[in-house]
């Protein structure tokens, strides 16, 4: 062979080993522990439906491994009887497989959602997820979708990782609220400073994951809800399954300086229902809330949190929560014809029912050190009432003295059913405890269903004082009780 031609054929032979060691492929990582990373991990379809039609989001999925992965499946949860569509890789179908990326490299999802929201039947939250298989492990990103017409208020605004909305940036605004549509909610809506929300009778609020309701110092809040038609508060996961789950949202919250009234509220699945304290605690101002015909329920913390707060609360049920249905630190508090009922079933509950005391914690830095204990009086009285509960006591306190001298505070229980422990409390003490039962049931009717309905033979039955019953002469469901009043929110029938 001629020098020239033996050149010719190495030339080739090298020509064809590069191109093989080029084309060849990085080893598949079939490692059980890969993971793959998303942009987001929920896709939230926010779009304010009027008509028929479709919207569309995008999902990035990330390979930040170094070397390629291959996804077994790619799905959509529910299948063909989900209301998405997705395109993989140009790819229109609810399940792709064996779908490779590369090394550090990403693939994208394009989502699509088509929903009527002038069909009633069609569900108010549209939920699926995209669940994907890689070495035998499943991640899923959620899909968040509304199937009927709503006030859609998300987040233009992240402060420490806080993220909120003005609900009007008008100063001093009056802003309603009515039922013709429903309010959800992403973030905290926020009523500024001097601005009033008034809630008309029959509005529905849906929070999202850890949204909530928040009204700033100098804000005001009015709920105006009826006995036929309530205002509710509640998260945007409306399944039967989800119906009495805690902890779906984050909590309404309201700061010093307003005027705020509550009537004929349920505020549920929570993880405050309500919080009332000072947003700056050294500016010392009037501040109250009225709370009546309410329940607040399934709170995976705590049913009602106050912080030096002026608080009249009548017919109002606080019910199943993680720690206590109530904590009161300093302020003013006065609850007649309330039921306090906490069987809290979803694990170990850290307080009693009622707490309260003559202080409040402050932190001087966000890191949650250098706390100071601010120690003020404390007034608390409950009249015509029942605290009762699964733990051993459902009542306690905790008093801290300042350089040796205690703030003047007061508690007293005047006729109520109570569950206390008379090695904590002198049940003798009648400037603590005027004409109580102390621990004996008060025969709910259900308290698996959140049910606090009197039985015939409770012993709450005929209990109340009279003159309280007169001041409050109808219960939460609108019976007169004027003539011998039962303890609680409920007279029996």
């Amino acid at each position: 062979m001629r020098l020239t031609d033996f050149l010719k054929v190495l030339a080739i032979l090298v020509f064809v080993i590069t191109s093989f060691s080029s084309c060849k492929k990085d080893d598949l990582l079939t490692d059980s522990s890969a993971r793959l990373d998303f942009s987001e991990d929920t896709i939230i379809f926010d779009t304010v439906f009027t008509t028929i039609g479709s919207t569309t989001q995008y999902l990035l999925v990330y390979n930040k491994n170094d070397q390629p992965v291959k996804i077994s499946s790619i799905q959509l949860a529910k299948g063909n009887a989900s209301y998405y569509r997705m395109n993989v890789n140009g790819i229109a179908a609810n399940y792709v497989s064996d779908v490779e990326i590369r090394a550090k490299d990403s693939l994208w999802i394009f989502i699509e959602v088509t929903i009527d929201p002038g069909n009633q039947n069609t569900p108010f939250s549209v939920m699926d997820s995209i669940l994907f298989n890689l070495n035998g492990n499943i991640q899923d990103v959620d899909l968040v979708a509304y199937g009927q017409d709503a006030h859609f208020i998300t987040p233009t605004n992240n402060i420490g990782g806080l993220a909120y909305s003005l609900i009007d940036t008008t100063t001093c605004a009056t802003i309603t609220w009515d039922s013709i549509k429903p309010y959800v909610i992403y973030g905290y809506a926020v009523v500024d400073s001097c601005q009033t929300l008034n809630i008309q009778p029959g509005t529905k609020i849906f929070f999202y994951n850890t949204g909530g309701l928040w009204v700033y110092r100098f804000g005001n809040l009015h709920v105006n809800g009826t006995l036929e038609h309530p205002v509710t508060f509640q998260s945007t996961r409306l399944e039967q399954s989800y119906s009495e789950t805690p902890g779906q949202w984050d909590r309404i919250w309201i700061n010093e300086g307003g005027t705020n009234s509550i009537d004929y509220a349920i505020i549920k699945n929570g993880f405050i229902g309500l919080q009332t304290d000072y947003f700056d605690d050294d500016f010392n101002v009037a501040t109250n809330c009225t709370i009546n015909n309410t329940i607040i329920k399934n709170m995976s913390g705590v049913g009602m949190y106050s912080e030096n707060f002026e608080i009249d609360a009548t017919n109002l049920v606080v019910a199943n929560c993680g720690t206590s249905c109530a904590a009161l630190y300093e302020g003013n508090y006065d609850f007649k014809h309330c039921t306090f009922a906490n069987y809290w079933r979803y694990g170990q509950r850290s307080g009693p029912a009622i707490f309260f005391a003559n202080y409040f914690v402050k932190y001087d830095d966000a890191s949650g050190q250098n706390a100071q204990f601010l120690i003020d009086s404390l007034s608390a009285n409950f009249s015509n009432s029942i605290i009762y509960g699964n733990a051993d006591s459902e009542i306690d306190y905790d008093w801290i003295s300042n350089n040796g001298n205690a703030p003047d505070s007061i508690y007293k229980f005047k006729n109520c059913v109570i569950k206390a422990d008379p090695a904590r409390f002198n049940l003798a003490n009648l400037n603590r405890f005027e004409n109580v039962i102390n621990n004996q049931d008060p025969l709910f009717e259900n308290t698996m269903d959140n049910i606090y309905k009197l039985e015939d033979t409770s012993p709450a039955k005929n209990f109340g004082d009279i003159s309280v019953g007169f001041d409050v002469p109808l219960d939460i469901l609108g019976n007169n009780r004027t003539a011998s009043p039962d303890c609680g929110a409920y007279e029996r029938q």
